[in-house]
């Protein structure tokens, strides 16, 4: 059976609100009666739950992070900066994975509801919106604070913490320009969240800006998968015109691209170039240095984390804070180009 409060009353002489008061650290408990409580516990070995305790303050010291997908290495730094910020607060983390799917989205919303938590880190679902910002602004009403990790264009009640995709995609657009591609392709992703109208946006504006138009035969969407680039890729190399360049939106999708490459015999940047947004670490491992619009995401996760902490910290300020961190590109050799 495990040990209880009424056991360590009871070794120690004392009522059971007296212990209370020590496990809380609440109300006034003479110094020579508290030592006694202590030294009951620690002989005991008690552990104190931490769901009792919450029912009693009304608060938990735990934090509730929801990511998109959690085998991506871009929300893998992010939970690392999340997490290394926590630490330094003592606060404990609820993890949950939605898959992009808004269903599990909203269940985990629920159940963290009700896990009495702080706050919330969240890179919402695209997928049903408005049901989504409904549900995040009932937990702000229910006194927990929400906090965005790179969220999504229509969420503007909130704050959060945001990459400059836009900077990012015209950097690695115009660094294809620069090594003379003239023919370069986007893989994006669906046009309804932030980071891929923002990718756009940039990869339109560096075109524009170095006078080259704008073919929608080179203009592709999928989801932020492996999969969806590896198909893509594939379509393209069987162009009649194809590009000299592609600029892919997402490092799971440079995956599906290398994946088609190496199928199909194309080597880079000898037949075509490439660039990235966001760092995939293993393929500089195995030693293809693909170059890269690399985001701060540990330092997204860092400053997502402080956000959250000020805001319970202050909890009737209600102001909307908005970080926006700006992106590195990392030129490695696969935008170069080689004449045919």
């Amino acid at each position: 059976m495990p040990i209880t409060i009424n056991d360590i009353a009871k070794e120690s002489g004392v009522s059971r609100a007296t212990v209370s008061r020590v496990l809380n650290d609440s109300g006034y408990v003479k110094d020579e009666t508290r030592q006694k409580v202590l030294k009951a516990i620690k002989e005991l070995n008690y552990t104190p739950s931490a769901i009792a305790r919450s029912l009693s303050t009304r608060k938990t010291n735990t934090i509730g992070v929801i990511v998109p997908e959690i085998n991506d290495p871009f929300f893998g730094e992010i939970i690392k900066g999340v997490s290394q910020v926590a630490d330094d607060h003592n606060l404990n983390i609820i993890l949950f994975n939605t898959d992009d799917n808004v269903e599990k989205e909203l269940k985990a919303l629920q159940l963290l509801k009700e896990q009495r938590i702080q706050g919330i880190l969240i890179t919402p679902t695209f997928s049903k919106e408005k049901e989504n910002r409904e549900y995040l602004g009932t937990l702000e009403k229910f006194g927990i604070p929400v906090i965005l990790i790179d969220g999504h264009v229509k969420y503007e009640n909130f704050s959060g913490v945001f990459i400059d995709h836009i900077k990012g995609a015209y950097d690695g657009t115009e660094s294809l320009i620069k090594e003379g591609h003239k023919k370069i392709a986007i893989i994006n992703g669906q046009m309804d969240s932030r980071p891929a109208k923002e990718r756009f946006i940039g990869y339109k504006k560096a075109l524009a800006m170095n006078n080259i138009p704008l073919e929608e035969r080179y203009i592709f969407y999928g989801e932020y998968k492996y999969e969806h680039a590896y198909e893509i890729t594939k379509e393209i190399l069987k162009m009649e015109d194809p590009p000299t360049a592609i600029f892919v939106s997402s490092n799971m999708m440079i995956l599906g691209c290398i994946k088609a490459f190496y199928e199909e015999k194309i080597n880079v940047p000898q037949d075509i170039a490439i660039i990235g947004f966001d760092k995939l670490e293993v393929l500089n491992i195995i030693g293809m240095n693909i170059s890269c619009i690399n985001g701060p995401t540990l330092e997204l996760g860092r400053k997502g984390m402080k956000m959250l902490i000020d805001r319970l910290n202050d909890e009737k300020n209600k102001e909307i804070r908005r970080m926006t961190l700006l992106p590195e590109i990392i030129l490695n050799g696969s935008e170069k180009y080689v004449e045919k």
